[in-house]
């Protein structure tokens, strides 16, 4: 009975350190500047996007958003997916006319110290792209995608 409790102890410890959020691994310096810039978020889940930037996915106004930052507390962006309605007009027209036949599959506005871009995922037939426009209706990034390259294939 010793040995089972010790084996059960040991197994609750790992699955408690393997299911524990890498909140706690936040720099306290992300963590205030993000609460300063986003007071009211609501269910803030934090994940290392890479080396040097830091992710919080969070909810405001019954939106989902998501936030960079840097390790030193430096705001990159905010993102949140919008409607096809909440475009602005030349937004939508730049879209569809460079990009006539193409299904919008996802919509976000991306708000960084430069300003902000609308960002689509369109695609045509197995043909994926991923288009940047900003507030002037200029396309600002291009990028074809295979249809596997996309994680989830709606």
């Amino acid at each position: 009975m010793k040995t089972l409790k010790i084996i059960l102890g040991t197994f609750l410890a790992g699955a408690m350190f393997a299911f524990s959020s890498t909140g706690d691994q936040v720099p306290q310096k992300v963590k205030d500047a993000f609460a300063k810039k986003f007071p009211t978020a609501k269910k803030v889940k934090w994940d290392k996007e890479n080396a040097t930037e830091w992710e919080a996915e969070f909810k405001m106004n019954n939106t989902e958003y998501s936030a960079n930052y840097l390790e030193d507390g430096t705001w990159k962006e905010t993102e949140h997916e919008i409607d096809e309605k909440e475009m602005p007009q030349n937004v939508k027209s730049s879209l569809m006319s460079a990009y006539s036949g193409y299904k919008i599959k996802e919509s976000e506005i991306s708000e960084t110290k430069n300003g902000m871009l609308y960002e689509f995922e369109i695609k045509k037939g197995e043909i994926m792209v991923e288009i940047a426009i900003d507030a002037n209706g200029n396309i600002v990034k291009k990028e074809i995608m295979k249809e596997n390259d996309k994680e989830d294939n709606d």
